[in-house]
């Protein structure tokens, strides 16, 4: 599971903040483990380019009356598309801080990237190598202080979720309880390819549960698999085993030995030069927190909302 080849964060949506939790739990002397910034690098700042190119401040897009989202494109149920359409939790949650502004949200999905690194520079800092404009807000972004440390480039408010990794069973195959990963020497277990859970379980005990292992190219897939009855078990992110989970199948949460990292926040991204709007889209999320309007968008897609803890 640790491996410098993790190539996706929960599927297809980044990647590189898990690697740097990862590196960070790992034994590296005091120093770090008590400052997740100690190996901080600076990098270089964005490329000076048009304001079309590389975002807006507040009063700007208060002006325009609109602004702009990048959410990840068919990433049921955070972000899709139904009908043409925008749904899922991250869109609802995008229009609550455009509501807050007072502003009318516009939606850009978009396909994730080698890692987060370039989701973020992709979308919020620099834009794409062609046609590269940025969108103001990136939706679904993993928390972590170390990986905020390395890219000064952007800036994390807003985090509005703490994500789980759980396993998904089939009730007549346990009748006794959920598997733990190492039933997964002999049961089958569907993942998303190039996922955590994939990486985890690939390694878990030098390997040993490699075999019952079934890779599909989405989570969506995975648990299709799971409701057919072609696995015994799947393994993911709670929210998309709970969308997705069919008749008969349970959904538990057991200790995962090895794995670092089984939870950690998600939020929005912001260009670092724009604090005001940073500031704005933090405060529009604590409201919509604190007052149970995130934890109803979770209700209507039968999810279970975890607020962040600190």
């Amino acid at each position: 599971m640790i491996s410098t080849g993790f190539v996706t964060w929960l599927g297809r949506a980044a990647s590189a903040c898990l690697l740097a939790a990862l590196a960070a739990s790992l034994p590296a002397g005091a120093a770090r483990a008590a400052d997740p910034c100690a190996d901080y690098v600076p990098q270089p700042k964005p490329q000076n380019a048009g304001r079309d190119i590389v975002g807006q401040d507040l009063d700007t897009i208060m002006e325009r009356g609109s602004m702009t989202f990048a959410l990840y494109d068919d990433y049921p149920p955070y972000s899709f598309q139904e009908g043409g359409t925008p749904r899922g939790i991250d869109v609802d949650v995008a229009r609550l801080i455009a509501s807050y502004i007072g502003v009318k949200p516009s939606f850009k999905f978009v396909a994730a990237a080698e890692n987060l690194d370039a989701d973020l520079r992709f979308n919020i800092w620099q834009g794409g190598i062609v046609g590269g404009a940025v969108s103001n807000v990136m939706m679904r972004v993993p928390y972590d202080s170390a990986f905020k440390c390395r890219v000064e480039q952007v800036v994390f408010p807003g985090q509005y979720h703490e994500e789980h990794v759980a396993i998904a069973y089939r009730e007549a195959d346990y009748p006794d309880g959920g598997p733990v990963p190492a039933y997964f020497r002999f049961d089958t277990v569907a993942v998303e390819n190039d996922s955590i859970a994939d990486f985890y379980l690939t390694s878990f005990a030098g390997g040993q549960t490699a075999q019952g292992v079934r890779r599909y190219p989405s989570m969506q897939l995975a648990m299709e698999a799971l409701n057919a009855g072609e696995t015994m078990a799947a393994m993911g992110p709670l929210a998309q085993l709970e969308f997705f989970a069919g008749e008969g199948v349970a959904i538990h949460q057991p200790p995962l030995a090895g794995l670092a990292k089984s939870k950690w926040p998600i939020g929005t991204a912001v260009h670092f030069a724009y604090r005001g709007l940073s500031y704005t889209v933090g405060d529009a999320v604590t409201e919509a927190l604190d007052d149970g309007r995130i934890a109803e968008i979770f209700d209507t897609y039968g999810l279970t909302h975890i607020p962040p803890e600190w």
